[in-house]
């Protein structure tokens, strides 16, 4: 239950990392947050004739609009966790060439899993409200936590903790999500820590592959 309450939240929230347009502001990591939510709801609120009719054109809204302001390869490396240590201690010259082959892959997989799963989240857009706690300062800092709240009429309050790093050029992109005081980055790298433990990094590459393959749909804790 918490699964599907946590990718829901994922996809309403991380809305907040789309559009890429001139008008957001990539040096604050608290306007981009809420320019790109903004952009992004109405984005697809604008295309609900074409999704109606084909829910895969939400893969093409998120590829356009999501993935420009995730930094999936960091949040790859972040699942990855120990692995990524393991191969920077590898001696053998063949075997870590091939290690490091296999991350690349890892990475552009990730990236084609988390538009299709944020384009199954999608098809759940009813028009939620979101708003956005205060902003604080960052000057300092290289990882910000926007708060903010998802709220729907008749329904509890969805409260996340949307973060951001700044990256090359000081620009702020999303990597992670907490709802509950739950990582998404964190339960993703623990279901699949035992599967790159005892079948291989292949395996979980071929897994992850297979899934971002799936049709265009809503899975929650089944297909996720």
């Amino acid at each position: 239950m918490f699964k599907k309450f946590l990718m829901a939240a994922a996809g309403l929230v991380m809305s907040a990392q789309v559009l890429a347009t001139p008008q957001v502001d990539l040096s604050d990591p608290y306007k981009m947050v809420e320019q790109v939510a903004d952009n992004t709801f109405k984005r697809v609120a604008k295309d609900q004739g074409i999704i109606s009719t084909d829910k895969e054109h939400l893969r093409v809204i998120v590829e356009q609009e999501l993935m420009p302001y995730v930094d999936y390869k960091y949040a790859a490396y972040r699942v990855l966790g120990s692995y990524i240590q393991k191969v920077r201690t590898m001696t053998d010259p063949a075997e870590k060439k091939q290690a490091v082959e296999n991350i690349k892959t890892f990475i552009d997989v990730f990236q084609r899993y988390l538009v299709a799963t944020y384009a199954g989240v999608f098809t759940q857009y009813k028009n939620q409200k979101v708003e956005f706690g205060e902003a604080r300062n960052f000057e300092s800092d290289d990882v910000a936590v926007v708060k903010t709240r998802i709220v729907e009429s008749g329904k509890p309050d969805i409260k996340i903790d949307f973060k951001v790093r700044k990256g090359k050029g000081n620009e702020w992109r999303a990597y992670d999500m907490m709802a509950e005081g739950i990582s998404l980055l964190d339960a993703k790298q623990t279901e699949l820590h035992g599967v790159l433990r005892q079948q291989g990094i292949e395996h979980v590459i071929d897994l992850l592959d297979k899934k971002s393959r799936l049709p265009v749909q809503f899975r929650g804790d089944d297909g996720n």
